[in-house]
C-alpha cells in the first residue's frame, strides 16, 4: 500500500484536487503552488461529465498535475464512479461527509464556489475522510445486499400465493407445515 506524504505536519496538503459531485457532472477545483511565486497558489476550475471516459480523462490530467488528494463530498450514490474510478487510477481519494463540510462557517452556496471551498478546506487539513470499505468488502457488501432483497420477493411471492389461495377458500396452510415444499408444490400442481 503506498504513503502519501503530506507537505508539513501541520496536515496542510500542496497538490489538492476538491469535486462538488452532481448527479450527471462534477465540478472540479485544482489548487497547486504557483510555478514563480513561493507561497501563492493557482486554482483550476471546470466541469466534467459523470461518465466514465470523462472521468478517466480527469484521473489522467489530476496525474500529471501532480495530485496528492482528491476530495469530494458524499452525495447520495453520485460520488460513487469518482471515487472508483479515480482510486483505481492511482489517487488518493477520500469521502468527506456533507455535513462536516457544512457545519464550517462561511460556506459559499453554488456548485463552483463548493468545489473551491471544499478544495481549500482539504488543503488545510480540515476535513476528515468518511469509511469506504476497500474493494473485496464493497463487492461482498452488494451481493448480501443483493441476496437480501432477493429473499424478500421470494418471501413477498410466497405470501402473495397464499393469500390468493385463502381468498378462494382453499386453506392449504392448514394441511401441511410449508406451503412451498415437496408435499406442497405437489397439491398446487395437481389439476
Amino acid at each position: 500500500m503506498e504513503e502519501w506524504k503530506e507537505d508539513s505536519d501541520d496536515g496542510t496538503v500542496a497538490r489538492i484536487a476538491a469535486i462538488d459531485i452532481a448527479k450527471a457532472s462534477g465540478m472540479v477545483c485544482l489548487r497547486v503552488p504557483h510555478d514563480t511565486v513561493e507561497g501563492r497558489r493557482v486554482q483550476q476550475v471546470w466541469t466534467v461529465t459523470a461518465t466514465t471516459n470523462a472521468i478517466l480523462e480527469l484521473g489522467d490530467r489530476l496525474v500529471c498535475q501532480g495530485v496528492q488528494r482528491v476530495v469530494m463530498e458524499a452525495t447520495s450514490t453520485y460520488w460513487r464512479p469518482f471515487f472508483y474510478l479515480l482510486e483505481a487510477r492511482g489517487l488518493q481519494c477520500w469521502l468527506v461527509n456533507a455535513r462536516d463540510v457544512k457545519n464550517v462557517p462561511g460556506r459559499p452556496k453554488t456548485d463552483k464556489l463548493d468545489a473551491v471551498w471544499l478544495a481549500k478546506l482539504a488543503e488545510r487539513g480540515m476535513v476528515r475522510a468518511s469509511f469506504v470499505p476497500p474493494k473485496p468488502v464493497r463487492q461482498l457488501r452488494d451481493l448480501n445486499r443483493t441476496r437480501t432483497v432477493f429473499t424478500q420477493e421470494r418471501t413477498r411471492h410466497k405470501q402473495r400465493v397464499e393469500k390468493a389461495l385463502e381468498d378462494t377458500q382453499i386453506k392449504l396452510s392448514t394441511v401441511v407445515s410449508d406451503l412451498f415444499g415437496v408435499s406442497g408444490r405437489a397439491m398446487l400442481s395437481t389439476p
